[in-house]
């Protein structure tokens, strides 16, 4: 078996590209299918409770099983586990195109997850053992966040293109071809790695932590429209949930989430940063899907092509972000994004951005530089500090962070601009409706600028130096024992 760290700098390339060939595959569905929404809708005649669980039932899977998926490819081989999520999901993609109606696509959509969940989490390991110098490791980080960007620019215009031309389900199709060619450039050229010393499995702690989403999720979309009565006790679940995960992962000897991780400062920040920023991110693809086509009545190809707004700079600023991070450290990049996405939230709560073709293009460009520059940071900060024993688990808490905040970010702005349009169209309402959903996005923002100023100076750094020699001192004394 080839160690990561002795590929020549060709081949660490070639398996920095088949792992962003995933990541495009998992970040492209998402952003295809928001520009197909409103003509699923029709076709399948969804709600919009309907077209939240289309998005949400990939997320809340992905956001599930993505620890999981970490720590298991840390125990029996990393390109073994990521082979296997490239075969789900294409599996997975091929059956949404054929599903007969809403609930079937639904489900189809969690098939696809399971796939994903194999994917992302087990690439940024295997980027992160082939890349052991920091500097490069950044740069490699930044390349893999400008897929996020590259996804966000392709997607909403080639999903608009087959919308217009054939239809919602050939969205599905794109992933066949890629995800075979992936599958064949994996086998062939991505060595197998994993952990030193295995991590035993935590059943427990994983149908804990599907609870504590599941039930939090259905509470939060379903909300205004179902009684009390009916959500009260899912959320009472989720409560009970995440009071049991967090008493039982302590006690765990190999929890799925080793919580010692949070005693970081730059651990935790990258967290909340997560959550806060791709909430952010899907409720305003969301809201601003709706908008295009519902009320300003474009067709999937004009809308698409008006996203470029958002995503060229999502594209164009990812690799910077990743060099200043190498260089300079996350501070300023963190606040960067934290500044550029708190004002473009304004701009919709405030000025109405989306009555203006001036306002609304400049909304867009703010939100695309500030999430173009907050992924590299989150992930570099994620995954540096720790053992590279066990990056597969810190690169799934940091990937589980962001599927959480989509689905999170969906779920609540969708049930807050449902609540407001009630029986009335979308053109007559819509604005006044989304007002208090861009206030939430605003707030997103804002916590990614205060959170990233406050856990990226020397204190941070220090608990971070902290926690990194506890994990790996605990690591040694574990190793001695059990060598004696």
């Amino acid at each position: 078996m080839v160690a990561m760290s002795e590929l020549t700098p060709r081949r660490r390339l070639l398996v920095l590209a088949i792992c962003c060939t995933s990541l495009l595959l998992v970040s492209l569905d998402n952003t295809v299918l928001n520009v197909a929404l409103p003509s699923l809708q029709r076709d399948l005649d969804a709600s919009t409770p309907g077209l939240q669980w289309t998005i949400d039932a990939y997320t809340l899977v992905l956001a599930s099983l993505l620890m999981l998926a970490g720590s298991t490819a840390d125990r029996i081989g990393r390109r073994r586990v990521f082979t296997a999520g490239l075969v789900v999901f294409t599996l997975g993609s091929l059956l949404c195109s054929l599903a007969p109606d809403l609930d079937a696509l639904v489900v189809f959509r969690m098939v696809q997850a399971v796939g994903g969940s194999m994917l992302n989490p087990v690439a940024m390991s295997i980027i992160t053992n082939t890349f052991t110098d920091p500097r490069e490791r950044a740069r490699a980080i930044g390349a893999w966040g400008a897929v996020v960007g590259l996804s966000m620019a392709a997607g909403p215009l080639i999903g608009g293109l087959l919308v217009d031309s054939v239809g919602w389900r050939s969205i599905f199709w794109i992933n066949l071809p890629v995800g075979l060619a992936a599958l064949v450039l994996t086998l062939r050229f991505v060595p197998e790695s994993r952990a030193p010393k295995a991590r035993r499995a935590d059943p427990v702690g994983q149908l804990l932590v599907v609870a504590l989403f599941g039930s939090l999720t259905y509470a939060i979309i379903e909300a205004p429209h179902a009684p009390l009565s009916a959500t009260a006790p899912f959320a009472a679940v989720a409560l009970a949930s995440l009071t049991a995960l967090l008493v039982y992962e302590s006690r765990r000897h190999e929890p799925l989430i080793d919580l010692r991780f949070f005693r970081s400062a730059p651990f935790s920040g990258a967290t909340v940063i997560a959550v806060s920023a791709f909430a952010a991110l899907g409720g305003f693809l969301f809201l601003s899907t709706l908008h295009l086509q519902n009320v300003r009545g474009l067709s999937a190809l004009e809308a698409g092509l008006w996203m470029l707004p958002m995503a060229l700079p999502t594209f164009l600023c990812a690799p910077l972000s990743g060099r200043l991070v190498g260089s300079r450290g996350p501070r300023l990049p963190l606040l960067i994004a934290g500044g550029a996405m708190t004002a473009a939230g304004l701009l919709f709560a405030l000025f109405e951005a989306e009555t203006s073709n001036a306002t609304l293009a400049a909304g867009y460009v703010l939100f695309g530089v500030g999430f173009g520059f907050v992924n590299a940071p989150v992930t570099n900060t994620a995954v540096s500090g720790m053992p590279r024993a066990q990056a597969g688990v810190a690169s799934a808490v940091a990937s589980t962070s962001r599927q959480l905040g989509q689905t999170l970010g969906v779920a609540v702005v969708g049930a807050v601009l449902a609540a407001g349009v009630g029986s009335s169209s979308y053109a007559e309402s819509f604005v006044a409706a989304s007002r208090p959903g861009w206030w939430i996005l605003t707030a997103c923002g804002l916590a990614v600028l205060v959170v990233g100023a406050s856990t990226s100076g020397p204190w941070a750094r220090a608990t971070a130096r902290r926690t990194a020699e506890r994990l790996e001192s605990g690591e040694i004394r574990e190793a001695a024992g059990a060598g004696a």
